[in-house]
């Protein structure tokens, strides 16, 4: 065989064997995000999807571009710590972790570039140095629903106007539960009612919870923004209506799953920001440059079908300031 022809052979030959090794190399030159959530993935979604929609203004496609690795600590908080050091095992380009994921990121790493979200104050807590100028490898979105807390009792309020025992439900294990029960004791204070703040951190606690409540006849129950309760928005919702007992959460999920009213933060707007966020450190950007940001969507969601299933007259100025009305 002359030389000529033995090369253009052996070229074809070795094209299939070369032709994996190529897709292999390009594979792992794409980056990897690491998803670290302390909920359960049932329910999250439109979340997920709102995320991933922030992640292609971008520039970034899960799978075409970029691979995401998901840890779910399945409302075990305790899980956290080993999920975070796994994914920094792997080397992933950064780490997305919502509230009490972030703790656990941030002690396993400080190197890898980690963007946080959460309805805590990220400086209060030790996540940032400052919000304009975070420093370190950490940055992340918050949302208002810890502030927003004190107007939801407010709200309860108009509904039930007589009322004079009202509640809150917290998960102790949430790093903002005692700050949170701090600031509405005020704010029952200054509304001269009694708050009775309950706790509960599994689902067989949020039942007792709602039992505690009603046999402590508070008129009302609002409850804490948590990763836990996130999912549970139907529960939440048919003990509302066993109970006959009005409930404020923050996102519309609960007043749509017949819950009564809903008044916080927009959570998908939440995530497309934190994808937006993501996106912007894959293409280099830093985190000690990328001030925290604060999702300032704010959403009252009420459902009269539910008000008037518990007998509720709602005030027509509070159905007037409502986003959307469910019946």
């Amino acid at each position: 065989m002359r030389r000529r022809k033995f090369i253009a052979w052996l070229g074809a030959a070795t094209t299939p064997l070369l032709a994996p090794l190529a897709v292999r190399a390009q594979q792992a030159a794409m980056p990897v995000i690491g998803f670290l959530n302390s909920a359960t993935s049932g329910g999250y979604a439109p979340m997920l999807a709102a995320f991933r929609q922030g992640l292609k203004e971008a520039g970034y496609a899960e799978g075409e571009n970029v691979a995401i690795e998901y840890r779910w600590a399945d409302d075990r908080n305790d899980r956290l710590p080993a999920m975070a050091a796994d994914l920094v095992v792997r080397k992933v380009s950064v780490i997305v972790a919502n509230g009490p994921a972030a703790f656990a990121a941030k002690a396993a790493t400080a190197t890898i570039p980690i963007v946080f979200f959460g309805g805590y104050n990220p400086v209060t807590v030790g996540l940032v140095a400052s919000l304009n100028r975070p420093g370190g490898n950490a940055t992340g979105v918050t949302i208002m629903n810890v502030e927003l807390g004190p107007k939801k009792l407010e709200l309860a309020r108009e509904l039930v106007p007589a009322a004079t025992d009202m509640a809150l439900l917290v998960n102790q294990t949430n790093p903002n539960a005692m700050p949170l029960a701090r600031d509405m004791q005020a704010a029952a204070a200054s509304l001269k009612l009694k708050l009775h703040v309950l706790r509960a951190s599994t689902e067989r606690e949020v039942d007792r919870a709602f039992e505690s409540a009603s046999g402590l006849r508070a008129a009302a129950l609002v409850i804490g923004p948590d990763p836990f309760f996130n999912t549970r928005s139907a529960q939440f919702a048919a003990l509302t209506l066993r109970h006959r007992l009005p409930t404020v959460y923050q996102y519309r999920e609960f007043a749509a799953a017949g819950g009564l009213m809903s008044y916080g933060g927009s959570i998908t707007d939440l995530y497309r920001l934190i994808g937006v966020y993501t996106g912007r450190i894959l293409k280099g950007e830093k985190p000690a440059d990328l001030p925290v940001q604060q999702s300032s969507k704010v959403e009252l969601f009420i459902n009269l079908k539910t008000a008037k299933t518990l007998g509720l007259n709602v005030p027509l100025s509070l159905l007037g300031r409502a986003d959307e009305v469910i019946e």
